[in-house]
Formats: C-alpha cells, structure tokens, sequence
C-alpha cells in the first residue's frame, strides 16, 4: 500500500466534530485543507500530489502534502471558464473547461511556472447549462468526458448532448460511449470488471421524490440510458416519454432519492478500510435545491453482497435542519488508502480514516 500521504500527518489537521450516528462506525473525519475555494473533482499523482479544478473559481489547484505540516495550495491555473474535470494520464494533468480539453504536460516539474496548456480540442458544445465537466482516463488509454444537457428537460440535434464521450487524449477526436445521460458528473471504472459506472441527476419539477439520481454501469458501448423520454428504471417523461418502452433502454444499477445530486463517485481499491470496503463504490451527494427539504449533502457508500448493490450514508455530518455547512462535490480513494471529499461550499478537502481501536 503507498504512503505517499501520512495517515500520521492528520494529527496536524483540523478536527471536523461528528457523531457515530453521522459517520460509518469505525472511521473519522477531518479537514486536510481549508483553502482550496470551490473545490471541485480531484486527481492524485504517483508521487501523492492532489490535483483540484472548480466550477466557479475559474482556477486549477496543485496540493503539496507535507510531513510535518499542513500541505501547500499553490494555483497553478486560473482564468479559465468551469475547469471543474482533470484527471492524469502518464506525466500530464488534463483539464475539462466548458467547451475545451486542456493538456498541462510533465505538470509536477511545471506547476508553480504558470504552465501554458495544450489545446487537445476547443470545439465541444460551449452551453452553460449543465457545461462543467468531469473527466476519467479509461483502461485503453482514453478521455471520458460527460457533456450534459443543455436545459432541464428536452431534444437536442447534436448527439453530443446529454451523452458521454470516449476521447482520443492525443487528437481530441470523440465518439459517443453513452447516449441519454442528462447530466453526469462522476465517473470510475470497475476494479473487477472494468466497466464505466456513472452518476446521473434526474430532471427537476417533477416533484420531491421523482425521478431517482441514477448510478448506471456500461456494459455495452453506444448504448442509450432513457433522457429524456425514461427517468429511473421506468418514469416515463411526461413531456417526451409517450410511445417510448423503458424495457428499450438501459435501467440504472442503483437508484438514490431524487434531488440529492449525486455527482464524484471512486472505487475503493485499498486495504485500509477493510474487507467489508473492498472494491464499495463511494459517491459525493452535492444535495438538492429544487425540493420542499433538503437532502443529500452527504457521501454515501454502495457495497456488493452476492454481486448485488446495497446503497447506505457513509458520511452525513453537513447537514442540520434546513442549513447546509458542505456540499461534497468529488470522492478520491487515496494511494495511502484513506478517502479523500472536496467541498466545494466550504472550499475544502476532508479525510476519512479507520478509527482507532
């Protein structure tokens, strides 16, 4: 297991105060970093170094861990239009803003330079609604990039929107992995299977419990997941779900309640949690605003028994009543084994780790 990140420098953390009923028996919850504003999806390098885009911020962050300290926050790009996607591939951090996919090469030797990005492409769709973007490296070397939808509920004539796209990182060329995904922004792949899974939010004013947030898992390239015409496993839309079978489209492998906003979603492939964690998927629940009370705003865990999901809260300590202190937006298994939340209300990145026996 590496240890690129001490699980002994959490001492020097900011303790997050939680109860046994808010977390999951046996693990604890602390603040890693404070200052890491609109923090969004995350990526860590070989060497333990966190990568963090934002939605709002414009800005792209480098996380320098410490051995006897509080890690370093250093910008290492901003301006930029909803860089919320990176992942890593091979020495580069690419970069997901709106319409465009950035290339930031051999970025742990250039991050403090201000490095100037490649452009791999600037011509996917540029719409606001649902633009921000998630970004995962596939088992064949590729870019998975979600595109959402441009608007709450309808068609569109470019096939690009409302799907996922499998991305050449080299030429920037797309084909469509996924169609009728309204607006996904988490991705990871099966340990086992290796198989895409995703998240997907329901559409809004259908009222507080429908449609479901979907977790869907690709077992077929090209295939169609239901948006607009099907919600969940078998809402017809009421606008645009006449005439439409749900049996014709894919049903999601695990329904959450409407509205949480289940976004950033990790495999977790360490030991450190134990056999009772191995291969759980986790998912950050961004939480609603288009319902009469609020939920989601929490992470929650899927585990597999006899191959079949079973959905629990994991960590649910941001929300009180009506008031929200956090809004995870991304999950990370970490290399050493503990998990890592972004926050991007509170600007910062949690820490789950084993209580102590």
């Amino acid at each position: 297991m590496h240890k690129n990140v001490c699980v002994a420098a959490l001492a020097l953390a900011v303790a997050f105060p939680a109860t046994g009923r808010d977390m999951a028996p046996g693990f604890s919850l602390a603040v890693y970093t404070e200052d890491v504003p609109n923090a969004r999806q995350m990526a860590e390098s070989e060497s333990g170094m966190l990568f963090v885009g934002t939605r709002r911020a414009g800005r792209v962050y480098a996380i320098v861990p410490a051995s006897d300290g509080p890690p370093e926050v250093v910008t290492l790009a901003e301006g930029l239009t909803m860089p919320s996607g990176l992942a890593l591939l091979g020495d580069d951090l690419y970069v997901a803003a709106l319409d465009r996919v950035l290339r930031y090469p051999d970025i742990e030797n250039t991050f403090r330079q201000s490095p100037t990005p490649e452009v791999v492409t600037d011509a996917l769709p540029d719409k606001y609604h649902h633009g921000w973007k998630y970004l995962s490296v596939g088992p064949d070397g590729f870019l998975y990039v979600p595109v959402g939808a441009p608007c709450n509920i309808c068609e569109s004539a470019d096939e690009r929107f409302a799907s996922i796209l499998r991305m050449d990182p080299n030429t920037g060329e797309t084909t469509v992995y996924a169609h009728g995904v309204r607006n996904s922004v988490g991705m990871a792949w099966h340990p086992v299977t290796n198989e895409l899974w995703f998240t997907d939010n329901g559409r809004d004013m259908m009222g507080d419990d429908i449609p479901p947030e979907e977790v869907n898992r690709v077992t077929q390239a090209g295939a169609h997941y239901g948006y607009p015409y099907i919600h969940g496993s078998a809402i017809r839309d009421p606008e645009f779900g006449k005439d439409h079978d749900p049996a014709d489209y894919m049903p999601p492998a695990v329904e959450i309640q409407a509205h949480a906003a289940a976004i950033g979603m990790d495999f977790y492939t360490g030991e450190y949690f134990g056999a009772d964690y191995a291969n759980a998927l986790f998912i950050a629940e961004h939480g609603s605003w288009n319902r009469s009370t609020k939920v989601g705003y929490r992470v929650s865990v899927v585990r597999f028994e006899d191959d079949e999901p079973v959905y629990s809260p994991f960590v649910d300590v941001w929300l009180e009543g009506e008031k929200a202190s956090g809004r995870p937006a991304d999950v990370l298994a970490a290399r050493d084994g503990t998990l890592l939340i972004s926050d991007d209300q509170g600007g910062r990145i949690y820490r789950v780790t084993r209580t102590p026996e």
